[in-house]
């Protein structure tokens, strides 16, 4: 699946390690986005645990099927 996850302030580069690889773009309004492909629901409860840890506030997650997900269609 692929992630938009919207949160308040600014996050430094320096902390995409610690978001499973998601891409960090700082938003001219103060906040944050980080984006990309998380492999699993285990993968995205890591991240979140993460924003919980750091104090940071959640203010929207978006999803929607990455290219190529297995998932993508369901078959007749």
């Amino acid at each position: 699946m692929h992630y938009r996850i919207h949160i308040q302030g600014h996050l430094d580069s320096g902390w995409q390690d610690r978001f499973a690889g998601l891409h960090i773009e700082q938003q001219e309004v103060g906040t944050t986005l980080l984006v990309g492909t998380l492999p699993d629901q285990a993968a995205l409860y890591g991240v979140l645990l993460q924003l919980i840890r750091l104090g940071l506030v959640l203010l929207s997650l978006e999803t929607s099927q990455a290219e190529g997900d297995e998932e993508a269609a369901p078959r007749s």
